[in-house]
């Protein structure tokens, strides 16, 4: 499968690098497309390097891919204004597009067909070939426009995944939560995984 994984400046860097490797030990082939704001959020969330306005982004985006490789899958690193990318267009096989996480911004720009990068013309062309596209949104509370930017979004075909971790499987760590919201947005993409138990399956 061919997977774009958009990675914007909302909080939740960890479902991301997540995402990532799930996909590769899924064995897909991803196009890896990591905004400015994202890489902000990744160095601060993930690298500890703190919040500062301009990372490196060859630096950045390494450390990000040797912290969450895996060996089955491939990744390819698409820069922001790669439009001649396969992703850019609808003539071009690809399985589907998670956005994760989306940043509220991110969301605007998709609601309302404003896209201004590559992040945004991917998630597009998803909408207009009426493939899957997964916003796995995170802000809160949430105010009348993101709920409107979410019910166009909603109406167009994309699906929209809060990132809203469920407690009924007794989680135990933050890598449990994590993986549940991961977990039911590669659902929707139908890749397989074992990030977390089903409803009713035996907890052995």
């Amino acid at each position: 499968m061919r997977i774009f994984l958009g990675v914007t400046g909302a909080s939740g860097a960890a479902y991301a690098g997540r995402a990532l490797e799930s996909l590769l030990r899924a064995g897909c082939e991803v196009g890896l497309c990591i905004s400015d704001s994202g890489l902000v959020v990744i160095s601060h969330e993930l690298l500890g390097t703190g919040a500062g306005p301009n990372p490196d982004r060859d630096e950045v985006t390494s450390r990000f891919l040797e912290r969450h490789s895996a060996a089955e899958g491939t990744v390819r690193v698409l820069d922001l204004d790669q439009l001649t990318s396969p992703f850019a267009s609808g003539s071009s096989s690809r399985a589907g597009a998670i956005i994760c996480p989306c940043s509220g911004s991110t969301l605007g720009s998709i609601a309302h067909g404003t896209g201004r990068n590559l992040i945004h013309r991917a998630a597009d062309v998803m909408l207009k070939e009426r493939r899957p596209l997964i916003l796995v949104t995170r802000e809160t509370p949430v105010n009348l426009i993101h709920i409107e930017n979410m019910a166009a979004v909603s109406r167009a075909g994309g699906i929209l995944m809060p990132a809203m971790p469920g407690f009924y499987n007794d989680p135990q760590t933050i890598d449990d939560l994590v993986d549940f919201v991961v977990g039911r947005a590669l659902d929707q993409l139908g890749v397989e995984h074992d990030l977390l138990r089903r409803w009713g399956e035996d907890p052995a």
